[in-house]
């Protein structure tokens, strides 16, 4: 009889293995580049001063140095695409750990919450506190998924959702971070009230604040609290 406890911790075992050659193909790449934008780098410069020992006037349409130039812009953008696609993986790896979700996860979350404008910690704890990373996480009140959105809610962003679609993980994420990040605009930008707004809903904190009363429930606090003390 297999042991479900062995069976998970070699799958854990296997995936920080794929993370950890991903992170170092990543890694050799970078080096690679730099090594090539180097040798390009002293060529140019050799180029020239071999020019300069002829008593020659640098000549800037040099077929030679035009070419070698063009090879070096060439092997730079490469190599600052390399390093910011290093930092997404490194990222990615990172809140995967800290999480211990698997990297695919982190990577959705990491990479939907910076196209709609929210800071990965942010959005991290905010699936971490409304659905424990459950995708089929459901409330009393009909709120789903991931970021526990209710029906109504998601519809005000795309009319023919269904609640299956709110189990899809990308959809769900989508619109529950760019309702996050409509809260902030609607709030002035204050985390405290769109994450109270996100948990109540953004009526009832406008009725209680024009009362003239505190919309606080200790939500905003839990979910800030653990981005201090969780963030990568």
């Amino acid at each position: 009889m297999r042991d479900p406890w062995s069976e998970l911790s070699r799958a854990r075992r296997q995936q920080r293995w794929r993370s950890w050659r991903a992170r170092l193909g990543a890694g050799m790449a970078l080096v690679g580049i730099a090594l090539a934008v180097g040798a390009l780098g002293a060529a140019l410069t050799g180029l020239s001063a071999a020019n300069r020992s002829r008593a020659e006037a640098p000549n800037p349409l040099n077929p030679e140095i035009v070419g070698l130039r063009r090879e070096l812009d060439d092997a730079r953008g490469k190599l600052a695409l390399a390093e910011v696609q290093l930092e997404h993986q490194q990222a990615v790896a990172r809140y995967s750990a800290a999480y211990r979700v698997p990297s695919d996860m982190a990577e959705a979350i990491y990479d939907i919450a910076l196209a709609e404008g929210l800071h990965p910690s942010l959005a991290f704890q905010l699936v971490k506190v409304e659905s424990g990373f459950q995708a089929n996480a459901r409330s009393s009140k009909g709120a789903i998924g991931f970021t526990q959105l209710r029906l109504t809610t998601a519809r005000a962003y795309d009319s023919t959702l269904t609640e299956r679609d709110l189990v899809d993980r990308d959809t769900n994420l989508r619109i529950g971070f760019r309702f996050l990040k409509d809260l902030l605009a609607r709030f002035d930008q204050d985390v405290n009230l769109a994450l109270v707004a996100y948990n109540r809903g953004p009526t009832r904190v406008t009725e209680l604040m024009t009362a003239g009363e505190d919309p606080a429930n200790g939500y905003a606090e839990a979910v800030l609290r653990k981005v201090k003390k969780s963030g990568p």
